[in-house]
C-alpha cells in the first residue's frame, strides 16, 4: 500500500499523539526508566499535540498515512538556544518519528523531505539510535559536538547534527 503525506489538522492531535507514545516505545524502552511511559507522559503527549495543533505558527508540520492510519510525522521550526549558546542553524528538526512496520519505505525521507527540503538545520538525536544516525548522515548531516540528556531519562543521550 501507498502513504500519503499531509498537513495536520485540529482533530489529528489524538492520533499523532498515540502514534508520538508507540514510536518512543519502540524506540527508546531500552534507554528509559521501566516507569517512563505512565499514564502521566501519555497524557502530556496528547496535550502538548492539542497544543501545537491550535496554534501551528511557523511550525512546518506533516504526517503520513497509509489505509486512514497515522503512520509517521515530521515537525520543523525556528531554532531555539540551548542555554547561553544560539543555535548554530535558524531552522531546527524537532520530530521525525516513524512506526517500525513502516521504516524502510521512504516515508521517514518523505517527511523530512517536506519539513525541511535541503536546507540547512540542526537537530538533536539519541547517540543510542544508529538507524536515525544513518538516516540523518545520508541526508547531509553530521555530529558537531554538544550533548544533552533527556529531562527525566538521564540515560538517553541526545547528540546534536547540522547540515
Amino acid at each position: 500500500m501507498t502513504f500519503t503525506v499531509r498537513v495536520p489538522e485540529p482533530e489529528d492531535a489524538a492520533d499523532i499523539a498515540d502514534l508520538h507514545v508507540i514510536t518512543w516505545q519502540e524506540t527508546y524502552t531500552n534507554l528509559l526508566p521501566e516507569d517512563y511511559f505512565d499514564a502521566a507522559w501519555v497524557e502530556d503527549r496528547h496535550r502538548m499535540w492539542a497544543r501545537l495543533l491550535e496554534s501551528p505558527r511557523d511550525r512546518r508540520m506533516r504526517i503520513a498515512e497509509e489505509d486512514g492510519r497515522i503512520i509517521g510525522l515530521a515537525l520543523s521550526a525556528a531554532s531555539t538556544p540551548q542555554g547561553e549558546e544560539q543555535p548554530p542553524r535558524e531552522r531546527q528538526l524537532y520530530m521525525l518519528y516513524v512506526l517500525a512496520a513502516a521504516h524502510g519505505r521512504g516515508v521517514g525521507q518523505a517527511l523530512l523531505d517536506e519539513v525541511l527540503g535541503d536546507e540547512p538545520a540542526v537537530l538533536w538525536v539519541a547517540k543510542e539510535n544508529p538507524r536515525a544516525i544513518a538516516f540523518y548522515r545520508r541526508n547531509g548531516f553530521e555530529f558537531d559536538g554538544p550533548e544533552q540528556t533527556y529531562p527525566g531519562a538521564p540515560t538517553l543521550v541526545d547528540a546534536r547534527m547540522v547540515r
